[in-house]
C-alpha cells in the first residue's frame, strides 16, 4: 500500500510517499522560519497561507521523485491534530477532497502519535511495548505505549511544555527565532553547573513537568546579570542541564514504574544532543535501549504521517466524508 501523507500542524509543510512493502519513498519539509521569524512566533493566518501556496507544487515534486502518479496512491493521510486549526484545514481539506477524487480512502492522523511512531522510519525499530517521551514546543509528554492505538498517559506538563521554554528562555537571551535550537548550540559554549537552576517537581511521586518555574529563575538571573556572550552560554548551559535532568529523572521513574526496558523519545525537543546523551546513559545504566528517529524526522513531517496512516489503513480504518480537524487531541481518545 502506498500511502500520501501530508502534514500541515504548525509552521513545516511536510509531504511523504510511504509504502508498506518498501518503506519511506520520498519525502520533503518546507519550514516558514524566515516568515515569522520578524514576529518572534507563529503567526497561524501566514502559516495557513503558505501551506495553501506550498502544499500542491511539493506534492507534485514527490510524485515526481518517487516515479508515481496520484493514480498509484492506494490512501491518503493528514494531520487532523493537534495544531494550529488554520492550518490543519489546509492539509485536510485538500487531503479529503484529493481522496473523494481518486476514489481512495483517507485517514486523519494525530500529530503526537505521528511524532510517537517515527523511530519506527528506521530499520533498527523498537517493539512493543514502550516508554515514549514526547517533546515538542506545544507537548510534554510521558506515554506508556502498549501497541499502535494503546495508550496510557503516565505524565504530562501541568504548565509550558519543553519546547516552550526553551523558546522563551532563548527569547530572555536575546538569541533570534526560533529560539530553541538557538539556545541549544549557545548551551555547547557554556560551562556546566555555573548556575543552580531548579528541577521542578523532580521529586514528585507522579510523572508530570513544570518548566515555568525554570524559566522565572532564568528571568530573575537575566534580569541582575550583565548579559556579556560568555555569561549568556553558562546560562543557556545551566537551563539546558536542568531540563535534561527534569526529563530523565522523569524517564527512569516511568521506566521502573512499567518494568520496560525500551524508551522511545520523539518531537522536535528530541532532536538536543545533551538529553540524547543523558537518556541513553541513563537507559544503558538500567538495561534498557534508547530509541529515537533521525534528526530529519524529529521536527514536524510527513514521513511520520505516511507511516501512521499506513499502518491504520492496513488495519481498514478510515474517514467517512467529514473533514475532521482538532486543535486539542488527546492520546487516550485513539484506539486501535
Amino acid at each position: 500500500m502506498r500511502v500520501l501523507g501530508i502534514e500541515t500542524s504548525c509552521d513545516e509543510t511536510g509531504i511523504a510517499i510511504y509504502c508498506s512493502k518498501h518503506g519511506l519513498l520520498a519525502h520533503a519539509v518546507y519550514t516558514q522560519t524566515d516568515i515569522h521569524r520578524i514576529f518572534g512566533g507563529v503567526v497561524p493566518e501566514l502559516a495557513s497561507r503558505d501551506h495553501v501556496l506550498k502544499i500542491l507544487p511539493m506534492i507534485k515534486a514527490i510524485l515526481q521523485e518517487a516515479h508515481l502518479s496520484l493514480q498509484d496512491l492506494a490512501g491518503i493521510a493528514y494531520t487532523a491534530g493537534p495544531g494550529l486549526i488554520s492550518a490543519i484545514m489546509v492539509g485536510a481539506a485538500l487531503a479529503r477532497s484529493l481522496g473523494y477524487a481518486l476514489q481512495i480512502p483517507t485517514l486523519g492522523v494525530h500529530h503526537m502519535e505521528a511524532h510517537l511512531l517515527a523511530p519506527m522510519l528506521e530499520e533498527e525499530k523498537p517493539a512493543y511495548p514502550f516508554v515514549a517521551l514526547l517533546v515538542s514546543g506545544g507537548h510534554t509528554l510521558l506515554v506508556k505505549v502498549e501497541a499502535l492505538g494503546h495508550y496510557q498517559l503516565l505524565g504530562e506538563s501541568v504548565d509550558d511544555a519543553v519546547g516552550e521554554a526553551f523558546d522563551k528562555t532563548a527569547k530572555l537571551l536575546g538569541l533570534p527565532y526560533p529560539g530553541g535550537p538557538e539556545l541549544a548550540k549557545l548551551a555547547e559554549q557554556g560551562q556546566r553547573g555555573h548556575y543552580q537552576f531548579p528541577r521542578p517537581m523532580i521529586h514528585s511521586p507522579d510523572f508530570n513537568f513544570s518548566f515555568s518555574g525554570l524559566k522565572t529563575s532564568v528571568l530573575q538571573v537575566v534580569t541582575k546579570a550583565t548579559l556579556t556572550p560568555a555569561i549568556k552560554a553558562d546560562i543557556a548551559k545551566s537551563f539546558e542541564e536542568a531540563v535534561v535532568d527534569t526529563l530523565v529523572s522523569k524517564c527512569r521513574k516511568a521506566l521502573l514504574h512499567t518494568a520496560l526496558k525500551q524508551l522511545v523519545i520523539g518531537g522536535g525537543v528530541s532532536a538536543n544532543k545533551s538529553l540524547r546523551a543523558d537518556l541513553a546513559k541513563m537507559a544503558s545504566e538500567m538495561g534498557a535501549k534508547l530509541y529515537y528517529p533521525k534528526l530529519e524526522f524529529c521536527t514536524d513531517n510527513g514521513a511520520m504521517i505516511a507511516y501512521t496512516g499506513c499502518q491504520r489503513l492496513l488495519l481498514g480504518q478510515h474517514d467517512d466524508l467529514t473533514i475532521k480537524a482538532r486543535p486539542r487531541w488527546s492520546l487516550e481518545e485513539l484506539t486501535n
